[in-house]
Formats: C-alpha cells, structure tokens, sequence
C-alpha cells in the first residue's frame, strides 16, 4: 500500500531514458522525479522515497527527504503568498501550500509557522496552522515516565504549550524548565502525568530514581575531575545546577543527598567535597 505524503520502500520497476518508474504494488507505476536514480542504484533495487500527488494529478516519488511528512507538526517559513494562500519551504522543489482557509491568522512572507501537514481531499498534501482541529487535548493512552517528542508552541502563564508525539498537546511548567526553549523547538522529553482530566503534564527530564542514580554517577565523576570539591549545593540557584548537569535543583538535591546517606561525601554551606 502507498503512502501518499510519506517516506515509503518502492522497488525500482523500469527505466526508459530519463523516465524512472518505481512499483506501487498495482498495475499503475510511479515516476521518479529525480531523473536520475542515485549512485549505485539500479533496476530491482529498492529505493526509500517520498511519495506525493504532482500538479495533473498523478501519483510521483523523490528520493529528496522533505523537513515534514503528512500528519506531523513542523516549523515552517513561508517563502511566498498568492492568491490562493501561502507557500513554505518544506525541503522539497515544490513549495507546500497552506490555503487561505487552513490559516488561523494571515500567514506573512519571511515568518516562520507552526502547521500539522495534511492530505486534502484530493489527496493532494497541504498544511494548516488550525493545530487545534488535529492535536487531542485529552488522553488515556500515554504512561507516565513515557519517553515522547516534543515541538515547542506557545508561552503561557503557566509555562510552554507543546506538541506531543504531533497528536496531543501537552503542558511544561514553567517552574520545572530551567533551559531556554523557542517556538518550534524540537527536543525529547517524558509524560509527567495524566491528570484526572485526562490532559496531559510533561517533564524535560526522566521522571523517577533512575534519574537520581544517573545523575549520583556523574556528580561523582565531577568530583574526582575537581580535587574532590564542586560548587553546587542545595542552596545553589537552580540555573547553576541546570548549566552543570542540566537537571532540576529537586533531581540534583535527591541526588546529592542519596549520596549522603551512603556516607559518599559531605554538604557544606557553598558545596560538596568527598568523604
């Protein structure tokens, strides 16, 4: 089956001069755009490409890699605007279209967007700023501690609204972000929690112990390599603690006390040293 809007695995069918087909899997074969098939390719073999609907109509392929494929959300600039709406740069030759009735405010040349990609009716790919009619708010399927992706959209009272796993929003407080983060910033991160309205809270770090015990080998490591002495307490400031071992100031306090305990080293007023 083709994905259309997706990086799909297509056998190379026949080559006639310049024109490529690859097999769909159906009697009908898809042209390849390239012109040229890459270096060491031939016949038989089997190419990754991106599958998409060319202006007649017909289905084609490139083995180019776009910046997004359909149903994820990507950050965007627009490079041009006409009269049937705004076009971005996604990678590809061909510019991706976001029409006038898929902007949720009027979308400017130079400036960069938030948009989920879509296949129109037509099968036809194009993108949308209306996140909300595509990314759930609720959800019963995320398990705290699960590891996701993330796309940074926008700033709250709270903290960061962001994309997750390009279907859900989440939430990062603003109390437990101790790094810089901008608008259509991809990075890892994990389900907090899932609140009883079923919405969902995000961590930039592991929650649970396995982070501690981490993070105790480490500071360790960082004490032998200073003479036994470091500059980080659990009265240090949490963005001294983060640009040490960008973790929380509550991670690293369970951690250096963790190692207390096992008698490993000692707190002092302005740092640790080793026992």
């Amino acid at each position: 089956m083709i994905n259309i809007g997706k990086i799909n695995k297509l056998k190379v069918a026949r080559q006639l001069g310049y024109e490529i087909y690859l097999d769909s899997g159906t009697s009908r074969k898809i042209l390849l755009a390239d012109k040229k098939l890459p270096a060491n390719c031939q016949v038989g073999d089997t190419l990754d490409v991106f599958v998409y609907v060319d202006p007649d109509g017909h289905l084609a392929a490139t083995t180019q890699k776009p910046l997004a494929q359909v149903d994820e959300v990507a950050w965007l600039k627009v490079v041009s605007i006409n009269y049937i709406g705004a076009f971005l740069d996604w990678g590809l030759p061909k510019n991706l279209l976001v029409p006038f009735s898929e902007q949720h405010h009027e979308m400017e040349v130079g400036k960069s967007y938030l948009v989920k990609l879509f296949l129109d009716d037509k099968g036809r790919i194009a993108a949308t700023t209306k996140l909300d009619g595509w990314l759930e708010e609720e959800s019963v399927d995320f398990k705290a501690g699960q590891k996701v992706s993330l796309i940074i959209a926008d700033k709250t009272e709270l903290g960061y609204k962001a994309v997750v796993n390009n279907s859900h929003w989440g939430l990062l407080y603003k109390n437990e972000v101790f790094q810089p983060l901008r608008k259509g910033q991809k990075l890892e991160g994990y389900i907090k929690q899932i609140r009883d309205d079923k919405k969902i809270d995000l961590a930039l770090h592991e929650p649970g112990y396995g982070k501690v015990e981490s993070l105790t080998d480490r500071i360790l490591a960082r004490l032998k390599q200073n003479d036994g002495y470091l500059a980080l307490s659990d009265k240090s400031p949490p963005e001294a603690i983060y640009a040490a071992f960008g973790v929380s100031k509550k991670v690293f306090k369970q951690a250096i006390g963790a190692l207390y305990k096992k008698q490993l080293i000692r707190i002092e007023t302005d740092g640790i040293r080793l026992s």
